[in-house]
């Protein structure tokens, strides 16, 4: 009976995986920056009167009425500026800008508008885009809707290609179809680029260590 072979074989593989270099170790991928979006809804609704100038988005249309407001009752750029805040957890409209402090008594709210955009920026954030509808019955407001987002975009430090603003009426029904109220909602997205992971955990270590 003729001797095995299978054992010289094993002895053979086992050293040959011996001599084999090892594998390198896996590499970890370079460090990303990590990017926070966020997301604000907001919305204002002013009533209606006679003998008040109609200003949306900081644009006076010409009309018999007006919204009743503290500043110029724009409800379209109050409404931007709440779904900015929003998305930046800063609080809202009321809080910046009571409607019990002179100093906003009568003023145009792209001035808010600016504000908040420097909220923003302070706190690190970016807008990248916002979308704002307005409900009003009358008059239509087509015609003055590309002036009103180059209007926002310039108050807000944007390209006119990242606002947009749509119109609906009412349709007859309650105060918007009535004609007795304008109301404006708005979403606004927001980003912000944090630390890199890898200087996160210098900081991190850092920490440990002091």
């Amino acid at each position: 009976m003729k001797p095995s072979k299978r054992p010289a074989k094993r002895e053979r593989d086992r050293r040959s995986r011996q001599d084999k270099p090892p594998s390198p170790a896996p590499q970890p991928p370079p460090s990303q920056p990590l990017t926070s979006i966020r997301t604000g809804i907001g919305n204002d609704l002013h009533r209606l009167i006679r003998g008040h100038k109609l200003i949306l988005g900081g644009v006076h249309i010409p009309f018999a009425k007006g919204p009743v407001g503290h500043s110029d009752g724009d409800a379209l750029a109050h409404a931007v500026c709440d779904a900015l805040l929003g998305a930046a957890a800063l609080g809202d409209i009321g809080r910046h800008f009571p409607n019990t402090s002179p100093k906003w008594r009568g003023v145009s709210s792209l001035l808010f508008l600016r504000h908040v955009r420097k909220l923003l920026q302070d706190a690190g954030y970016a807008i990248v885009n916002v979308d704002a509808t307005v409900g009003l019955e009358r008059p239509k407001l087509s015609p003055y809707i590309p002036l009103m987002e180059r209007r926002l975009a310039q108050a807000l430090g944007l390209d006119a290609g990242q606002v947009s603003v749509k119109a609906k009426t009412g349709e007859g029904m309650d105060a918007l179809g009535r004609g007795e109220a304008v109301r404006a909602d708005a979403v606004a997205l927001i980003s912000k680029r944090l630390v890199e992971k890898s200087r996160v955990e210098k900081l991190r270590s850092r920490e440990v260590e002091s």
